[in-house]
């Protein structure tokens, strides 16, 4: 079963809102007629295409005349061995009045920082990191919301060529454990508290407990939130943001250019099957890859206004904040998603004239529950592009963006990983977009679908891969110092080969349709199935929130076939009866085939996730074989695993 392919699209670009755009303007520039000339040249000539991207972008640096040794290598192949460059450098090259940043914290707490005010704040920062110690290599760490302070944290590290890691409040001590234990930061930089469907939730006592597990820890920064001057006794050599000293306004950043691929984040794998992977990514990839897809895919321009909903747990903070170097100003958002009768989003692209507005594919599945209709309710001429990405957006999503928010508008469904902190496949405003389908390959990724005897195949469903290397490919795991873990991460299915681990298709349209991760795929009978062809026709149903697919060893412990068990939640105070039961399956059936429809259909009270919101398919299909969940810590709602447990449905 694969989606229906249309073949009319739902948005064309007009031929001005295409001549307008800095995709068109590198097509000019590079005699390529088309996107998939471009892309083919793209990936054809890796080393003139990201020379091109430095140049074409403005990439603030020392380039070098060399650009890419042993291309031949993945891992190994090295790219621009002679340049020197600053990824905080790039970010902060505007130092005037307008807004670098907007903050609104739910409906609690609204900022302004300008771009003088923001390098200010920065060169107050990286002071203090001076005087505590910190240099090229050491590691600060961020347990923070989505706050001005983060930002500034950030910058003022990397600009000295230190390593930054974040993570969100909500985490739990030892899911920070987890993440920070390996890497052994030298400051670390907290938050009182914060806002969450308009109630405080105090922080200083998780913050306590983590400080006094990290022996590597010089200083604690407190950042107050919800009290104006918080209570920090309880934290060893700990001090609060407004008593760092002050700088004269006219103090410069230091900005320290190191080489293209010294580290600049250790971003963590989910860790819903160990301990969360420390994966680090460099200073010249992150950078390069970001321009590209802020300038080119996204159609970020100076002065546009760039939102994304998203925790410092999650990848897409890192991407968000990379738009100051395109000269956008950043909305950032911390809270629930929900706030104000889950308008406050829309609230806030109105007020702010929001031009992208970034998002998940839940919420606008959420939205379209709730009944919203923002194209009504509020102004949002100023909005040219939508992203959604953290899961599949179903076609049903895409139809509620152009009906219910705006019919000419940009729906650029993205999708990648924290593994590149960037995307695969993601939005391009020169081509139409089709119901349902990721509009293109991104340049210079040589992206390709396999089937698994390793054969590239088209409108077929396998194996999302990319057959050549790029520069944002992580530097590597920390502490794994053979690279063995690297490797077996990405590199054992196919050799020389990014296998990436999504279910996809590559279409008529050259498009691509994301059906779920490949090690959550459904298998009965041998036909393997993906998790978001499922998805997509229960939740269709108004009775039902949300779903979960698993696939249950049918028989118990013979390991003979699967069967396909769907757990469902569903809207307060409904119960699930033998009549809705019939109708999901019907649902299903009567749209993807008898092998997609479930032998079970179980009600439970919610569905577990991850901090960034992406539902765990592998950990509940562990309590269900009644095997081990190694590490619920990286649960948002570990406690909704539970619910799974023993099902007495699922014995027969």
């Amino acid at each position: 079963m694969t989606y229906q392919i249309d073949s009319q699209p739902l948005w064309q670009p007009t031929p001005a809102q295409v001549s307008a755009t800095r995709m068109a303007a590198l097509m000019g520039e590079t005699g390529q007629a088309t996107y998939a000339e471009l892309w083919q040249w793209s990936v054809d000539q890796p080393e003139a295409f990201w020379s091109k991207i430095w140049d074409f972008c403005g990439a603030v640096g020392e380039k070098g005349s060399e650009i890419l040794v042993d291309r031949d290598k993945m891992p190994g192949a090295r790219w621009f061995p002679q340049a020197r460059l600053n990824f905080a450098e790039n970010l902060l090259q505007k130092r005037d009045d307008s807004d670098a940043l907007v903050f609104w914290g739910e409906d609690k707490v609204k900022r302004r920082l300008s771009r003088a005010a923001l390098y200010t704040e920065v060169a107050r920062f990286q002071q203090f990191l001076i005087s505590a110690g910190v240099g090229e290599g050491d590691r600060v760490a961020g347990f923070l919301p989505n706050l001005p302070e983060t930002l500034v944290a950030m910058l003022a590290a990397t600009s000295l060529g230190a390593i930054w890691s974040s993570a969100s409040p909500d985490f739990g001590v030892q899911g920070v454990l987890d993440r920070f234990g390996q890497i052994e930061p030298k400051v670390l930089i907290c938050v009182d508290g914060y806002w969450y469907n308009g109630k405080p939730v105090d922080c200083l006592e998780k913050n306590a407990e983590v400080v006094a597990c990290m022996p590597s820890l010089l200083k604690t920064v407190v950042v107050p939130y919800l009290a104006t001057q918080p209570a920090i006794g309880g934290m060893a050599n700990a001090l609060c943001w407004s008593d760092l000293p002050a700088v004269d306004a006219g103090k410069s950043v230091i900005f320290n250019r190191v080489a293209f691929n010294h580290p600049l984040f250790i971003m963590f794998s989910s860790g819903t099957t160990g301990v969360p992977k420390c994966i680090v990514h460099c200073h010249g990839g992150v950078l390069l890859q970001h321009l590209k897809e802020h300038q080119l895919h996204s159609d970020v321009r100076p002065g546009d206004r760039l939102f994304y909903f998203t925790t410092c747990g999650w990848m897409m903070w890192n991407w968000l904040i990379s738009g100051l170097a395109c000269g956008a100003t950043l909305l950032l958002y911390d809270g629930s998603p929900f706030a104000a009768k889950g308008k406050v989003l829309f609230d806030y692209a109105e007020a702010e004239q929001m031009t992208h507005f970034g998002t998940s594919a839940k919420f606008i599945d959420a939205a379209a529950k709730l009944g919203l209709t923002p194209g009504k309710t509020h102004n949002l001429a100023a909005l040219r592009a939508m992203f959604s990405t953290g899961s599949p957006l179903s076609p049903e999503g895409f139809d509620w963006v152009y009906r219910e928010i705006k019919a000419d508008i940009l729906l650029a469904s993205i999708s990648g990983g924290t593994d590149i902190v960037s995307c695969f496949v993601l939005g391009n405003p020169v081509l139409p977009v089709y119901r349902g389908e990721i509009q293109c390959r991104g340049l210079g990724m040589a992206v390709d679908v396999y089937d698994d005897a390793g054969r590239p195949v088209r409108s077929e469903k396998g194996e999302l891969v990319c057959a050549k290397p790029f520069p944002v490919m992580p530097v590597g795991f920390w502490n794994d110092t053979d690279g063995s873990k690297y490797r077996a991460a990405y590199f054992e299915r196919f050799d020389n080969i990014w296998c990436h681990g999504d279910f996809s298709e590559i279409t008529a349209h050259d498009g691509v349709i994301i059906y779920g991760r490949s090690d959550a795929t459904l298998n009965p009978g041998g036909v393997r199935i993906g998790t978001a062809e499922i998805y997509r026709q229960v939740e269709q149903l108004p009775e039902i929130l949300e779903s979960l697919v698993i696939g249950q060893d049918w028989p118990p412990g013979k390991n003979d076939d699967v069967r396909v068990v769907l757990f469902v939640k569903l809207q307060e105070g409904l119960e699930l009866d033998a009549g809705l039961i019939e109708r999901v399956k019907q649902q299903i059936k009567a749209n993807t085939t008898p092998r997609h429809v479930p032998a079970k259909v179980v009600q439970v009270a919610d569905i577990p996730r991850t901090k960034s919101g992406k539902i765990v398919e592998l950990a509940v299909r562990n309590v269900v074989h009644e095997q081990p969940v190694k590490n619920v810590e990286a649960l948002a709602n570990p406690e909704a695993l539970e619910f799974f447990r023993g099902r007495a449905e699922l014995a027969d």
